[in-house]
């Protein structure tokens, strides 16, 4: 009980009353200028441990199946690889875009489905990297 009491103190100690105390801050998502389209921002979500295991269990059997098909030496492996790897990328994109501004797809504002569906190739490409980025991947991964 001592060791409480005096845990107590040491706080009020150094921390008189009327002062606020000092709190971390930390936003869960990130805004990012898009280069390919510097009039586009786009907010994506960073990674905590939760997200992670999520992240990963999505990924884990598409990823593992692509891996073993873009090894193959068929024409038929290569695009089927091919293939997953752009539905790895479309995961990543569904999991990780909260929201995009400053775009029109086709008179609409973008979303992400649309963004997928109908949007520019290389702004598709940023955010899905900008999110693998945010995931921690290296360079050799992001391009899985």
């Amino acid at each position: 009980m001592n060791f409480l009491s005096r845990s107590g103190r040491t706080e009020r100690k150094n921390n008189p009353v009327g002062e606020a105390r000092a709190r971390e801050s930390y936003e869960s998502v990130v805004m990012v200028r898009s280069k390919a389209m510097p009039e586009v921002t786009f907010v994506i979500n960073r990674i905590s441990f939760g997200r992670r295991m999520e992240l990963s269990r999505r990924a884990r059997e598409i990823s593992r199946k692509a891996e073993f098909l873009e090894a193959g030496n068929k024409l038929e492996e290569k695009i089927e690889g091919s293939i997953l790897a752009q539905e790895v990328d479309a995961m990543y994109l569904t999991w990780g875009l909260v929201s995009i501004a400053g775009l029109t797809i086709d008179g609409e504002a973008a979303t992400g489905d649309r963004l997928l569906e109908r949007g520019p190739d290389v702004l598709t490409r940023e955010i899905v990297g900008a999110i693998k980025e945010q995931c921690g991947l290296s360079e050799g991964e992001r391009k899985t």
